[in-house]
Order: structure tokens, then sequence, then C-alpha cells
């Protein structure tokens, strides 16, 4: 079996090259020396292994994309990039038929699963890549389907903390508002605490000053009207390693689809979870 060609966009940020990092490492896969980058990064490549990765800024990604689409087997797109590029390059990818995974959070969600449903590719789009966090979400999703109105009447709070870097609401905390909503507690994006500063992150949550960096530390507290009840969910992840093991299984379930030729579906981490066919 040939590896898996993967292109990992978004360096030289850390996800992406975290990612990068571990595609080297896996005889899965092969890393395609190429990476769309932003238009305010003005280095021309990243450091990947042994391996010296071209930086393609906006103005000059096109010719190279067409280069890259006419080898024999065309890689998978790894999006790790920023908020404010997710449908550019969602659209991107669909106009030169890149099957993609779309690890960044942030942009217009609907317009983005609109794009690949309009195109002839498919993708695996999902707010959250690490497998355990994505398998609590699918518990709440059934509790959500199967006691509607579960929490009425309860007061919920969630606070998500993440690294002074990250530029938008946690795409996993927004997501679960719809399951707690379904559970009759009315909650917008708004009402989400959202914590960047180090100095809180280190004194009131008590996070490893090495993680500070990289880190996604989430809590859902709902208590009763009159104070007797109590309920807490939370999940902590130090680093980034965890996202990438998602990350990959979701780039080896697209290239199935790829080689099925799987068209215009919007897949995300349950569907690779479960293995849907």
């Amino acid at each position: 079996m040939h590896p898996i060609k993967l292109m990992v966009n978004g360096m030289p940020g850390n996800m992406a090259v975290k990612v990068a990092n571990h595609v080297l490492a896996d005889s899965r896969f092969s890393l395609v020396p190429f990476s769309l980058t932003g238009p305010e990064i003005l280095q021309t490549s990243c450091q990947v292994g042994t391996l010296s990765v071209t930086l393609l800024r906006p103005e000059n990604r096109d010719e190279i994309l067409d280069t890259i689409k006419k080898e024999p087997v065309m890689p998978i797109m790894i999006d790790y990039t920023h908020p404010s590029a997710v449908n550019g390059n969602a659209k991107t990818y669909c106009d030169h038929g890149f099957y993609f995974v779309m690890g960044t959070t942030g942009g217009d969600r609907k317009a983005l699963e609109d794009t690949v449903r309009a195109s002839g590719i498919s993708a695996v789009i999902a707010p959250n890549m690490v497998k355990q966090i994505v398998g609590f979400q699918a518990m709440m999703a059934y509790a959500a389907d199967h006691f509607p109105d579960l929490f009425k009447g309860y007061r919920l709070t969630i606070q998500e903390s993440h690294q002074k870097g990250k530029a938008d609401t946690s795409g996993t905390a927004k997501a679960m508002i719809g399951y707690f909503n379904r559970m009759g507690i009315p909650f917008t994006e708004n009402d989400i605490r959202m914590i960047r500063d180090p100095e809180i992150q280190k004194n009131e949550l008590n996070i490893p000053e090495a993680y500070l960096g990289g880190h996604a530390w989430h809590t859902y507290t709902l208590t009763s009207e009159d104070q007797t009840a109590r309920f807490e969910f939370s999940h902590n992840i130090n680093g980034r390693d965890v996202y990438v093991a998602g990350t990959l299984d979701a780039a080896v379930f697209l290239a199935k689809k790829a080689a099925d030729r799987s068209r215009a579906e919007v897949f995300n981490m349950i569907d690779v979870l479960s293995g849907k066919r």
C-alpha cells in the first residue's frame, strides 16, 4: 500500500507543525513539502525534521496547487490555519478538487459546509479532533435526543481556557451549547467565559505553566434552581499531541472516500470514529 499523501496547511503555526512532524514519523503517510500560510507571514519556508517545507502565501499558491493536483495521486489537505482563512481555504480546496480535513475552528460554518456540498469533493469538518472528546459529545447528543428538557430550570456556566494566541471562542464549547439548549437550558455563545490571560490560567485555574502556550481546559457546570443539585463535566487537555491522532484518523478515513470516489459529502469526527460508510 502506498503512503497517503498529506499537505499540512497553517505552518509555521504550532498545530500545523506538530501534525507535520507526526506525519513525517508515520509510515502510513508522506508529507507534501508545501504549506498554505497567511499574508502576514514573511518567512518563505519552515523546517519540519529534515524536510524544508515551502510556505505558500495567498498570492502565489494557485500555480503550485495546479501542479500538485496534476500528480497521479492528489494529497489530502489538513487545515490548521486561522479562523479568518477557513472559508477562503475551503473554497480553494474545493475549486482545485482536494479532499480536506478542517481542524481550524471559526469562520462561517454553514457556508463552509455549503461550499463542500456544492463541490465535487468530500471533507471532514470538526470543531475538535480529540477522539475522546468527540465520544463525549456523542453521549451528550444522545442525551439531547432522548431526554429533552433533562436539565430544564437549571443554570449553566461554560468556561473554556486556551492559549493566549487562540483568536476565537472554542468550537467545542459552542457545539456543546446546542446539546444543552435541547436539554432545556437557554444559553448563547455570548454567555461562555473565554479565558486567554496566562495569569488567570496559572493562578486561578492552576494550569501547569509548561502548557500555558498550548492547552484546552473546558468546564460545564449545571446547578438546580434551588442550589441543591450540581452537575459538572470537564475535559482538560495539555499540549497538542492528543489532537494529532484524530486528525490522522480523519485523513485515513478521507483517503478511503477518495479511493471510492465519494463526492460532495460533509463528514464529522463521529463519522470517522464510527467508520461511516
